[in-house]
């Protein structure tokens, strides 16, 4: 039987599944506006990101032929890094389709894991229709960042694990979104509590979609931002509906709060946190998600971010912090 659509029992299948396969990451305590609550610290998954969740979901469950032939990713980094690790850890080939312009970090990692990068252009060619090419020509299986019921599900195993860290449901779940595979995999999991997504300003269009009702993509002239792994042109129906019927809203933060809320957590985390995994916490320090609770967790989703970059965002806030007399 074909399964149309993510769901919460696919969810908890998934975290059984991949259990051995993933780190239990750890939910962290910090204050924020007086109130001590948590972080999800993703960004200490294997790979540095929840991808490797999503993709190893995907990739445990196909036949010993299908593993023969390979698998085809297409990612800005973290989903093809998730992709290569789950893929070498089942002695599969892998193909990453990524942009050029990705982080280097990003490459050098998926290079180190055994896989083979397909560079194109972000601003000209389609990555879906570069990937979708290579599948074809090499027999491999297509493994999407997010349009994928297994990818959303594994994902989902973040709230499956928060939920239990917790000892009951949050109240409130503030997570990066970009195609929404972890936002609505999270929200498939935790039926019962607020889920509040977060992106880039400009890049705000599953935010728009769920004020809409519909899928509305990102416009043309989409403003530059350093979220590389948030610049999803076009959501899925499947994270859209989940995050819809969750009664999910959205909100959005600006380059100057994210790189406020990188340094936040370096400061006070003790973690990296890359531009695209700190837009909750951007959020939550910008008081943009609404009252926070003891029960609330924000999830810092990936931590694979250019060193120079990043000491750059560092320097840069730490010389406008106000000094203390």
């Amino acid at each position: 039987m074909v399964r149309e659509k993510p769901d919460r029992a696919g969810v908890e299948a998934a975290a059984r599944r991949i259990a051995g396969e993933v780190v239990r990451t750890p939910l962290l305590p910090v204050e924020i506006g007086g109130v001590w609550l948590w972080v999800k610290a993703e960004c200490l998954q294997r790979g540095g990101s929840f991808k490797l969740r999503g993709a190893a979901n995907r990739l445990i469950q196909l036949s010993d032929e299908e593993r023969g032939r390979g698998v085809v990713a297409f990612s800005s980094g973290n989903h093809g890094l998730g992709t290569a690790l789950a893929a070498r850890k089942l002695g599969m080939s892998a193909i990453i389709v990524m942009p050029s312009d990705a982080p280097a970090v990003k490459r050098d990692a998926i290079l180190a894991a055994g896989a083979r990068i397909v560079e194109m252009n972000r601003a000209t060619e389609s990555r879906e229709e570069i990937g979708a090419r290579l599948a074809e020509e090499t027999g491999g299986t297509l493994v999407p960042s997010f349009d994928d019921i297994d990818i959303i599900e594994g994902q989902g195993s973040v709230g499956v694990e928060i939920e239990h860290q917790l000892g009951q449901a949050p109240d409130k779940v503030i997570v990066p979104c970009g195609g929404g595979g972890l936002s609505g995999g999270i929200a498939l999991a935790l039926p019962d509590s607020e889920i509040v997504i977060v992106e880039p300003s400009g890049w705000d269009d599953m935010t728009r979609s769920l004020e809409r009702g519909s899928i509305v993509p990102v416009p043309d002239d989409a403003p530059v931002t350093r979220c590389d792994a948030l610049q999803t042109k076009l959501v899925s129906p499947l994270t859209f509906g989940a995050l819809r019927d969750a009664g999910a809203r959205g909100v959005a933060v600006t380059e100057d709060e994210i790189a406020a809320a990188m340094a936040f957590a370096a400061r006070q985390l003790r973690i990296v946190a890359e531009p695209g995994g700190a837009v909750a916490l951007a959020a939550a320090l910008a008081g943009k998600t609404g009252p926070l609770t003891e029960r609330t967790v924000i999830v810092v989703s990936g931590g694979n971010v250019d060193p120079l970059v990043y000491a750059e965002i560092l320097r840069a806030q730490a010389a406008e912090a106000p000094r203390s007399s």
